[in-house]
Parts: structure tokens; C-alpha cells; sequence
């Protein structure tokens, strides 16, 4: 899934440029290219597929020319990740037109840190081979590093079974992002996972979960199948409109909400690797470092004196001085065209400067 607005990590992120074509924690590679690279040694290009909107479909075929450009795909409307993978489902089951018991799906997403490739792909090889013989929708869980608010959990009561290269347990269940008091006991207990939003499951097992726990979506999924039938192998510019009129019907819900937390067969693989999801301009930090005093200093021709628990970011192309004084947790981000300056304790906000441009119509720092 390579969707996306570009709003939080706006200004440097645009609606034509979000945070999975930037180049946020690598001079050379954009999230989107690692996230390729990463999982393109466990799964063929070939059957490599990208979920985008409609505006990012040729930026994205740009960026993946190793890619088919038929695989890149338009979601027909922003409707959240439960009617996304149903469109995704549907899209495989007309490309493949194979058995469904026989199409493994992986759901990943293409803005995600994370460090060990080689364990990674391990831990992805054997979930597959989980999902492969098991009526189950799986995920994987991450053991949590700090008591983070902004992700959701997943809970476990059970003890994990060695599984090829992880381990495999039940989900008990989900729980939402907690307050800062609910994080650590969470921490504290030990048998709560970060939920790392990447998902496994045979196709025909998906699609049956879908029709039975979210029938308002998986009951169409058969039909966007037949309507893309014969249509897989061409790079269309947008969407097909009768799978539009299908689609914007659709409740906008998340595959967490309409499905996993409704589904008796959640299995739980645990993480072997680091994983961090770049969701916010407070995750930089954790990508590059501070110094001693707390702060980041990212990008040429920036000078802060006194200053603490700061975050500059300079990422203009014409030499352009930056420099603080006397600050204490504030984030400074500049462009050549914008310039954001806020709270540390309100980078999740950032997003509402995003909408007031847009209710301004300022659309060209959008």
C-alpha cells in the first residue's frame, strides 16, 4: 500500500510527493525503492503490485521502473485499508484466475523502517508458508521498544510456537492507540505487540472473511474481479468508472476494525527485526540521532546556540541560513517554498496546517 497525502510530513512531503517517495532516512533510496528492494527477495517483482491514488500512479511507475507498470494500481477513492485490500483481492483474483486456495497475499506497506533485511525476508518466508497450509489471517507483532501511543497493540495470552525461522501465536486481541498510563502497563505485562500493520493470508481465506465479518465490501469483491477481467496486463492512467460507482459506496474502514477484530483465526508472528513506522517528523529523531543537548541538526548551513531537545531540518537548494537561538523543543523545517515551525508535542497536528491550506485554497504549497 503506497497511498498517502503528504500531509504530516509536510512541508517537505506533498500531495504529489508523500513521505514514500522521499528519501527520509537514506541519501540514495526513497522509502517506496527499500521497501522493494526489501521484500523483492522473497517474492518476485513480477508479482509485486502497489495500491496507490490515482496522482501518484505515474510518480510511482517513475520511481519502480523494475516494476510493471500494470502492477501499479489506482485505488478508485480514499477509503481506508479494509476497502483497499478488498480492491487489491480482487485485482490478484482477476490477474491470476487461478485457484484462491493457491494465491498467497502479502500486505505491506511502503513508508516503514526497518533494519535487518535478512531477518526480515526469513520471518516473511515462514509466515507465508503459515498462511499457505492455515485458515488464518495473520500479522506480525512487534516487541515494543518504548511505551508508544501512537500505534496500536496486539495482545497474547498464549505462548508462541516455534514456526520455521519465527514464532506463531493466537491473537487474543486488538487494542487501539492507549494513553501514555495505558502504554505502560501495556509494556509492563509483557504480552502486548506493537500492531506493525502488515498482514498474510491465502486469498480465498480473505475473501471468505471479508463476505462473512464485512459483507458490505466482500460481497463486491467477486464482482470488481469480473469487472477487471482481461484488463490486468494494461497501465491504465486511472480507474475502471464501474468499479468506481461500486467502490464510493463503500463504509470507509480500516482492515483492523472491519476484519481483524472480528475474526476468530488472527495468528501473531513475532518480529525479528527493527521496525519503526515513519508517521510523524518526531520519528526523524529516532531515524538520524541527536547530539547531547537532544538535538537534530539535518541538512547544510544551520547554526543553534542554546538550544535544546530541537529539531532543524534545512532542505533548501539555495544555500539558505538557518539558525536558532535559546530553543527548546521545537521542530523548524524548511523548503524552498514553506517554511514549519511547531511544538514538538504537536507534530501529530501537522496535518491541520495541511487542511487549513486547503480551506484557504492555497493549493500551490499543497
Amino acid at each position: 500500500m503506497a497511498g498517502g497525502s503528504g500531509e504530516r510530513f509536510w512541508p517537505l512531503s506533498r500531495k504529489d510527493r508523500p513521505k514514500q517517495l522521499l528519501k527520509l532516512d537514506s541519501k540514495y533510496k526513497t522509502m517506496l525503492r527499500q521497501s522493494i528492494d526489501r521484500i523483492g527477495k522473497v517474492i518476485d517483482k513480477a508479482d509485486i503490485f502497489i495500491v496507490t491514488s490515482v496522482n501518484l500512479l505515474e510518480p510511482i511507475r517513475r520511481e519502480l521502473a523494475d516494476i510493471p507498470a500494470s502492477n501499479v494500481i489506482a485505488e478508485p477513492s480514499k477509503k481506508n485499508t479494509a476497502p483497499c485490500l478488498a480492491y487489491a483481492a480482487a485485482f490478484l483474483k482477476a490477474k491470476y484466475r487461478a485457484n484462491e486456495s493457491e494465491i498467497l497475499m502479502a500486505v505491506l506497506t511502503a513508508d516503514h523502517k526497518i533494519e535487518s533485511d535478512e531477518d526480515f525476508q526469513m520471518n516473511i518466508a515462514a509466515i507465508l508458508d503459515f498462511a499457505s497450509l492455515n485458515q488464518g489471517l495473520c500479522t506480525i507483532g512487534i516487541k515494543p521498544a518504548r511505551p508508544e501511543t501512537g500505534y496500536g497493540y496486539i495482545e497474547v495470552e498464549t505462548e508462541f510456537v516455534n514456526y520455521g525461522k519465527t514464532q506463531i501465536a493466537p491473537v487474543a486481541r486488538f487494542h487501539e492507540k492507549p494513553d501514555a498510563g495505558k502504554a505502560s502497563e501495556y509494556i509492563e505485562s509483557g504480552n502486548f505487540f506493537w500492531n506493525s500493520g502488515m498482514f498474510f493470508w491465502r486469498l480465498d481465506v480473505f475473501i471468505n472473511e471479508m463476505k462473512q465479518h464485512f459483507p458490505e465490501v466482500g460481497e463486491q469483491i467477486d464482482a470488481m474481479a469480473d469487472l477487471h477481467s482481461g484488463t490486468t496486463e494494461t497501465a491504465f492512467p486511472g480507474t475502471n468508472e464501474k468499479i468506481n460507482e461500486l467502490y464510493n459506496c463503500f463504509p470507509d474502514k480500516s482492515i483492523d476494525y472491519a476484519l481483524l477484530e472480528k475474526s476468530n483465526s488472527v495468528y501473531v508472528a513475532k518480529a525479528d527485526f527493527t521496525w519503526d513506522d515513519i508517521g510523524s517528523w518526531d520519528s526523524f529523531s529516532r531515524l538520524h540521532g541527536s547530539d547531547d543537548d537532544g538535538n537534530l541538526n539535518f541538512g547544510d548551513s544551520i547554526v543553534s546556540v542554546d538550544s535544546k531537545d530541537t529539531m532543524i531540518i534545512n532542505n533548501t537548494d539555495d544555500s539558505r541560513m538557518v539558525s536558532a537561538l535559546g530553543l527548546e523543543d521545537i521542530i523548524i523545517i524548511t523548503t524552498d517554498d514553506a517554511v514549519l515551525v511547531c511544538h514538538k508535542s504537536k507534530v501529530q497536528d501537522v496535518k491541520k496546517i495541511v487542511a487549513e491550506l486547503r480551506n484557504k485554497k492555497m493549493d500551490k504549497w499543497l
